[in-house]
């Protein structure tokens, strides 16, 4: 098993001023691909610490990388102590230089000359591309470790690590490099349930090329398969029978695959029928609108929202002035304010998400009723649930609630089957 190191650098990440998600971000990409991060290091913009922190992962790691300290700034410092680790004279690499100069050019930019400072790298470093910035990424051996330095800037790590760092360390491994990643995005399901449900699928190919791996973020629960093979024909081939048997059993729960997301199968669903969407919610800070109106094409389909706190205000706003805004909140509140929004606005579908929050103070035990109703011209579905777990997770559980029954509505599912997360 190879052994690798990920080593991240900045003041700010030390003290916890930024989220380090690019270490989530880099470890959740070499599990995809059955690599694990035995070590991991965070250092700050200190000389001593990250030379202390290079040389111990390269007594240690076969692979390392580094992740910061880039840029052209005075406290970016990997590139000098990348060559003082690897007693290699730093030295300009004037094809890069070009590159960033020319990168300027494009942009009617004349370059900074402390950006020169980024073309400055070891002597015996392999240039890894950045296709999207100015941090010239490289690779070179400092003990017994290959270490691969990285930008910070999120976008262009990640260009770097799918495309070219990724590849070497399947090299080194010495592992299959043919590989599929298979997600499939649900709602409704925990993790323990789904891996019950799931449990032997991966019998299904008796070589053990196929991994089963889940990875919850609620509301929603990824569920990932990877496949190795010999080229990309034996690994579909190996997927096929394990990809239906997952369709089959996770079902209706199944929201989307792989880069598809929830909103942008509604979207897809609403377009290909020239349909139109009101949104009504509340408690929800507009998320439900948020998930949809940015989305390419929603020009053509998002007709209007509105977002309130009071039920009062929802029937103003609907054109519902007489309704009584007192009582306890039903579907069939749900069902008149989706109806009046529909009629309002003239659109094809309306959806209304309707949330009685528990009073007090916000606690595990603190829940919500979801009312919520899907309206057309000539009929209306609708759903009522209660979930617990305090303020944020009955306002997540809402929206994913809300957008996955309009997914089921628009695919001719169900709109109700009863979910892990509900409360009787």
């Amino acid at each position: 098993m190879m052994r690798i190191e990920i080593i991240c650098t900045g003041d700010e990440v030390l003290t916890g001023k930024i989220v380090n998600t690019n270490f989530s971000y880099i470890s959740q990409k070499l599990e995809d691909v059955g690599l694990s991060v035995r070590w991991e290091t965070t250092v700050g913009d200190d000389r001593e610490s990250l030379l202390r922190a290079l040389r111990l992962a390269g007594e240690r790691a076969d692979a390392v990388i580094v992740n910061g300290g880039l840029g052209p700034t005075v406290d970016d410092l990997s590139q000098e102590v990348a060559a003082q680790a690897a007693r290699v004279e730093l030295v300009l690499n004037d094809e890069w230089l070009t590159r960033m100069e020319e990168f300027f050019r494009r942009r009617s930019r004349v370059m900074p000359p402390n950006n020169r400072k980024q073309a400055m790298l070891p002597a015996t470093a392999e240039v890894i591309d950045n296709p999207i910035g100015t941090a010239c990424g490289f690779a070179l051996d400092i003990g017994e470790a290959r270490f691969f330095f990285t930008p910070g800037v999120p976008r262009e790590l990640h260009r770097m690590l799918e495309e070219q760092i990724i590849p070497r360390l399947l090299a080194k491994s010495g592992m299959q490099t043919a590989i599929v990643l298979k997600r499939f995005h649900s709602y409704g399901l925990g993790e323990s349930h789904v891996d019950a449900l799931l449990r032997g699928v991966e019998e299904l190919v008796p070589d053990g090329s196929v991994k089963l791996g889940f990875r919850a973020h609620y509301p929603q629960l990824e569920t990932k398969l990877t496949v190795r093979g010999t080229d990309t024909e034996d690994t579909r081939r190996k997927l096929a029978p394990v990809e239906r048997e997952v369709r089959k059993r996770l079902g209706n729960f199944i929201l989307s695959e792989d880069d598809a997301t929830l909103e942008g199968v509604v979207l897809a669903g609403l377009a290909s029928r020239q349909g139109s969407l009101s949104i009504v919610e509340t408690f929800t800070s507009g998320a439900i609108a948020a998930r949809l109106a940015h989305l390419p094409g929603a020009d053509k389909v998002f007709c209007r929202a509105v977002v309130a706190r009071a039920l009062g205000e929802v029937y103003a706003a609907v054109g519902l002035e007489g309704a009584s805004a007192t009582g306890e909140l039903t579907r069939e509140t749900a069902e008149a304010v989706a109806r009046a929004a529909r009629r309002q606005t003239g659109a094809t579908h309306a959806l209304a998400v309707l949330i009685d929050l528990d009073e007090g103070a916000d606690r595990i035990d603190l829940g919500g009723t979801i009312c919520l109703a899907i309206a057309t011209e000539h009929e209306v579905a609708s759903r009522r649930s209660r979930i617990l777990g305090g303020r944020e997770w009955v306002r997540l559980g809402a929206v994913e609630m809300g957008l996955d029954c309009l997914r089921r509505y628009l695919q001719n599912l169900p709109v109700y089957e009863r979910i892990d997360f509900e409360k009787a």
